[in-house]
């Protein structure tokens, strides 16, 4: 019996079609922020339906979080609502600022921040709200957005997994929060390689986000660098920072946004086949949108029912040994060393996270995945639960 090849956890899906883009851009002399990324951001703030609002690309979702928290204020002493169940990118920008993150329990069933317990987490030093869009499935954002009303918060979107997911029938992106980040890494639904993009319809806040991706500089690089008038002068308004997109990436993104209706086609069908061939399986199967709604599967995350004779663990490994890679999203940030020894957090703290954390693992959903390797997924799980 030969040995099948391992199927990674993710793969990008980047044809010829966008590495034509990528050497065009190159030999066009301009690989820094230019017309490349310019492009980018028109078109992905027309994908999202326009109306008004303003795309800044930036060289990662990090950085878009940074600059969107910094625009709106948030600066040392202020606290800000984020779930523990993320990534740490989500947290991290807040103490960039000197301002505190307050961790708040995942719903049980969708594993997005739970609304309920997010009231009890303001305090008189609560300046906004960042929910994350766990997985590609939307929060719950009526409920967000009536909070923040009444607590005169703003809302920030963590929308790093939320490409092309809609809440209520309206993409994230276009919902009235202060701003919402998207992330185009390696494994996102669309990807630059590294890269973000932070969409407002604030023209202050976009004002503000422009100036301090490039240090802080009140003119923008590109039109000083292609002005036909001398333009070498400007002036230095803020301490910046470094986190513009490169034309090189902006062009690999214009390419991947057009086939993101494919791409979105494509996540869908292999959703729907996981949740059809794993339903009877000891597994909690990842929730699926309200009907008429989009989730953007970014993810597809099981858990282990507790009917289940395994740990996660060791169907980790035995996936492995099948060659089927996965991963585990997240380990919780209340289980971080820094964050844990911090704030003084305790897994009872947060009891729906560290249940879910204990028995959940991320198969493998990627556009470029063949129905065989698919197939070799179900296979492989049928066989560890049989």
């Amino acid at each position: 019996m030969t040995e099948q090849a391992f199927i990674p956890f993710a793969r990008p899906d980047i044809g010829e079609e966008e590495i034509a883009a990528v050497a065009h851009a190159m030999r066009s002399g301009w690989v820094t922020t230019g017309p490349e990324t310019r492009a980018f951001e028109q078109e992905f703030a027309d994908y999202l339906g326009g109306n008004g609002l303003h795309a800044i690309a930036v060289n990662s979702a990090t950085s878009g979080l940074h600059l969107a928290l910094e625009a709106m204020g948030i600066g040392p002493g202020d606290e800000v609502i984020a779930p523990t169940l993320t990534f740490t990118a989500t947290t991290e920008v807040v103490r960039y600022l000197g301002a505190d993150p307050v961790l708040v329990d995942c719903d049980p069933v969708t594993l997005n921040i739970d609304v309920a317990k997010i009231e009890a987490a303001i305090t008189s030093k609560t300046k906004a709200i960042m929910p994350v869009h766990y997985g590609g499935l939307a929060c719950d954002m009526d409920a967000i957005f009536a909070i923040a009303n009444k607590h005169n918060l703003r809302v920030l979107e963590d929308a790093a997994h939320a490409l092309p997911t809609t809440y209520k029938g309206t993409l994230v992106g276009q919902l009235p929060s202060d701003a919402a980040v998207f992330s185009f890494y390696a494994n996102k639904t669309m990807t630059t390689g590294e890269g973000g993009m932070v969409l407002t319809r604030n023209a202050e806040l976009a004002a503000r986000m422009k100036v301090m991706r490039l240090h802080g500089i009140n003119r923008d690089a590109f039109d000083r660098f292609t002005s036909k008038t001398p333009a070498w002068y400007y002036e230095i308004v803020a301490p910046g920072f470094k986190y513009n997109m490169s034309d090189m990436a902006g062009a690999l993104g214009r390419v991947q946004l057009k086939r993101l209706p494919a791409f979105l086609q494509r996540r869908q069908q292999l959703a729907q086949r996981y949740l059809e061939a794993l339903k009877d399986l000891p597994l909690v199967l990842p929730a699926d949108a309200p009907a008429g709604d989009i989730h953007s599967w970014h993810l597809f995350v099981l858990r282990l029912s507790d009917a289940a004779q395994l740990t996660r663990d060791e169907v980790i490994q035995r996936l492995s040994d099948a060659g089927i890679g996965t991963s585990v999203h997240y380990v919780p940030l209340h289980r971080q060393p820094y964050w844990r020894d911090r704030y003084g957090l305790t897994p009872d703290m947060f009891p729906e996270a560290e249940k879910a954390y204990q028995r959940m693992f991320s198969i493998p959903l990627f556009t470029a995945m063949s129905d065989a390797e698919q197939e070799r997924v179900i296979a492989a799980l049928k066989q560890i639960f049989a």
